[in-house]
């Protein structure tokens, strides 16, 4: 052991001379042959790791001591190194399988602690696996379809000064119901040699007669695939109905900063424990479990929907699903007994904030009895402007299993905040009072109002659908005066112990609605709702309408620095940072920029503003990139303020940090993945 460690220091050492006496590469501006539209792309291909020898990765070029010198002990270490193996990453990392054999073995050795240890490894590498090789679907627009923005009228040009690219997005309206700032989301590709960050160049503009608007946009769900990189971008769109429309989105600028566009949206907190406002309400997540908890409804008096107590023994939240009683009435099992959430991510934005999470559901004397047979996913999905949120759901059973009973949506208020209750049947129509018999199994939606204070909480069911399940019920039951709690609504898709067969999926579409409601006027709003959340717009491959560029366009799309105007060119101050390493990849050479740390970059009045992230939360101090002091790489990495600071007309320089959108290796450049390992 002994021996390795001075191995490796001297490695160090000999890695600092190595630097001291090689000068940084100068980065050069990549330029695009051909900006016509191409042909649609391939089919997205599973990638490999790439192989590469250990120097070779960085592109170094080891000075071997003098000529003819004999190899010095470091010198040795890094031949072997090299001998032993050339594939990068699997020579610094461990892969599922071998994961697997030693939790196997441990296993088996009854080193239970170990055992721990390895499945906490092997689900990072499912996280890593996730980020490179998910299929993100398929995209409306490959990275070969698009058009060059010099090819556009004149007007649009000037207009879009500073963004080389665009493809164009039609959404179709066909239920011939009037919409305004309706969210639309697609998944878009585009070819990565034409972008630098996504986040930052994309820009939504409608085309409206014949001029053009930009319209409040998102970027969530960034992956590389091959040399594609793929987005899901949504945007806010109005129609008056039946109508088709087109969308131009912009990109191809490094010069664009990431877009600060007006919302009421507003999320506060970390992780999946967040407040989540809009004009009509603020809804609490649990930060045990990430359920809904509590929800104040913004008008007048602002009700609070709680449950109050902790009901069963679990956190009250007013969202009381997911669960299923397990086979003889033997336990329930339900995401309620979280601890913690086994898995989450969160995506923030100004339209939307999307609040995932999932995994197997917790028993009541959780770890003694852990089953893992009925894997639970559900999203939330919060929007600006809007009375309403989604909850999407999908349990999929992994390993037959009995089902006593199974509900996968069910609500809780304490309180007594409503004094009727209601419901939607098959034709889609409101109800007042409790279910009948006849309807128990044919049941779209729920919800309770006050007739005093017109408050209401509305459930509408929009997609309900199972796969491998023979007998699938639309069923529901609610109670207006639920001992020990008040109101109290539930489904159970499922008939008392049924089997559940392996490949089992149930899933689920649900909106959550909070308006004013009258028994006069509160059911034609509702249904009208539920009419027009049935049928949401859609996108489709668009071209430009006739008489694009027939008028004027106001302003501009770039805001100042970034159509090239920057008081010190972006690139740069781009450049400068390339000559900030991250210094504890030691030889790899590998800097913030193609590590894609670094979010933004703007400049105003001399002063420099970076917004970045880290990895990872192990490493937390962007001080150590900042202002810090590590001697690895002192003859060619420089601190953030140090590299910046040196060009002439800079003041001052600002640094803030942030974990949103949490990095993958997906940001990393070409080049970047190639001194690391990963094949393109």
């Amino acid at each position: 052991m002994n021996e390795f460690n001075l191995n490796h220091t001297d490695l160090m050492m000999h890695t600092e001379s190595l630097h001291e006496n090689t000068p940084p590469a100068l980065p050069g501006s990549e330029t695009i042959a051909n900006e016509s539209v191409l042909p649609v792309a391939e089919p997205i291909k599973r990638r490999k790791f790439l192989g590469m020898g250990l120097l070779g990765i960085a592109g170094l070029s080891l000075p071997l001591g003098a000529k003819g010198a004999a190899d010095t002990s470091a010198e040795i270490f890094v031949k072997e190194a090299l001998a032993a193996e050339t594939d990068l990453f699997r020579k610094h990392s461990d892969s599922f399988e071998d994961k697997i054999k030693l939790i196997e073995k441990a296993w088996a050795e009854k080193d239970y602690r170990m055992v721990r240890s390895l499945s906490d490894s092997i689900r990072n590498t499912g996280i890593q696996a996730q980020n490179e090789y998910e299929d993100p679907g398929k995209p409306l627009l490959s990275g070969g379809q698009f058009g060059s923005v010099a090819t556009l009228p004149a007007a649009w040009r000037t207009w879009a000064k500073g963004w080389k690219y665009y493809k164009v997005v039609g959404v179709q309206e066909e239920a011939g119901i009037a919409r305004k700032a309706e969210p639309v989301e697609v998944l878009l590709g585009f070819r990565a040699d034409q972008v630098n960050s996504l986040a930052r160049e994309i820009r939504v503009a409608e085309v409206s007669n014949g001029t053009l608007r930009e319209v409040t946009s998102q970027v969530h769900g960034v992956v590389r695939r091959n040399s594609e990189m793929l987005c899901k971008v949504m945007f806010l769109a109005d129609n008056n109905g039946s109508e088709k429309r087109s969308y131009l989105v912009f990109y191809g600028n490094p010069d664009a900063e990431l877009p600060d566009y007006s919302t009421d949206l507003e999320v506060r907190g970390e992780g999946y424990d967040l407040e989540i406002e809009n004009q009509h309400f603020i809804a609490y997540l649990s930060k045990q479990t990430g359920q809904l908890e509590r929800m104040l409804i913004k008008r007048e008096h602002g009700v609070e929907l709680y449950a109050g107590g902790p009901g069963h023994g679990e956190t009250p939240c007013i969202d009381w699903a997911h669960d299923y009683v397990a086979e003889d009435n033997f336990m329930k099992v339900r995401i309620q007994y979280w601890g913690e959430c086994p898995d989450y991510e969160i995506t923030r934005g100004p339209i939307c904030t999307i609040v995932r999470r999932w995994g197997f559901p917790h028993s009541a004397l959780h770890p003694i009895y852990n089953p893992s047979r009925l894997n639970i996913d559900i999203e939330y999905r919060f929007y600006t402007g809007l009375p309403f949120f989604h909850k999407f759901g999908k349990m999929k059973a992994v390993k037959q299993f009995v089902a006593t009973a199974l509900r996968d949506d069910e609500w809780v208020f304490t309180g007594q905040p409503f004094t009727g209750s209601l419901w939607i049947d098959g034709s889609d129509k409101l109800r007042f009072g409790e279910i009948d018999e006849a309807n128990k199994f044919n049941v779209k939606g729920f919800g309770y109002y006050n007739k005093d204070s017109k408050d209401s909480f509305i459930g509408m069911y929009l997609e309900h659908s199972a796969e491998m399940i023979p007998k699938f019920l639309d069923s529901g039951h609610s109670l207006l005066y639920y001992n020990w709690h008040g109101t109290t609504w539930s489904r159970y898709p499922l008939e008392r112990n049924q089997v559940v067969p392996a490949g089992a999926v149930l899933h689920q579409k649900n909106a959550y609605v909070t308006v004013a409601f009258t028994e006069k006027d509160g059911p034609a709003k509702i249904e009208a709702l539920r009419k027009e959340l049935l049928k949401p717009m859609q996108s489709l491959a668009g071209s430009l309408p006739a008489g694009s560029g027939s008028q004027a366009v106001k302003g501009s799309l770039a805001n100042p620095g970034e159509a090239g105007d920057s008081e010190i060119p972006k690139a740069v101050l781009w450049d400068a940072l390339r000559n900030c390493k991250d210094q504890q990849m030691y030889i790899s050479d590998v800097n913030l920029v193609e590590l894609g740390y670094i979010y933004n970059l703007s400049i105003k009045d001399g002063v420099v503003n970076v917004l970045m992230t880290m990895p990872h939360r192990g490493r937390p101090l962007s001080s150590f990139f900042i202002w810090g002091s590590s001697v690895v790489h002192r003859a060619v990495s420089k601190t953030i303020t140090g590299a910046l600071s040196e060009i002439p007309g800079v003041r001052k320089v600002l640094v803030e940090q942030t974990w949103f959108p949490a990095w993958s290796s997906n940001l990393m450049s070409e080049e970047c993945r190639k001194k690391l390992g990963l094949e393109v």
